[in-house]
């Protein structure tokens, strides 16, 4: 098992129960594949370092969790086929990266 974090952008034109939908379409994938989700974060509605799809913006979400490693090519690939993505952007973390993550979670959870 893994350690992953996966950054994706949603299309902006998309209603809130559309995102919400989408977001547990893809969690429950992950999970019903054996994945272990460690976090999932909502980061909303963000500017755009450059136009995407003539999009200027979009909804960005986060998910962290340890699977095993050829989940992440069906999880890939189905984000592909998805026309509600973006972009999307899949990182194996090493031990620094796990302890970073850690101290951002904590660090989110004392601002909230």
């Amino acid at each position: 098992m893994n350690h992953y974090e996966t950054v994706f952008i949603l299309n902006p034109v998309l209603s809130d129960d559309q995102i919400k939908e989408t977001v547990k379409k893809y969690e429950d994938l992950l999970t019903s594949n054996g994945a272990k989700m460690i976090a999932k974060e909502d980061w909303g509605l963000k500017k755009l370092a450059y136009p995407i799809q003539n999009k200027k913006s979009g909804f960005y979400h986060l998910f962290e969790y340890t699977v095993a490693g050829e989940v992440i090519e069906q999880l890939e690939l189905e984000f592909r086929r998805d026309e509600r993505f973006m972009r999307y952007l899949t990182v194996k973390l090493d031990k620094h990266a796990i302890a970073w993550a850690e101290k951002r979670r904590n660090r989110n959870k004392q601002k909230a």
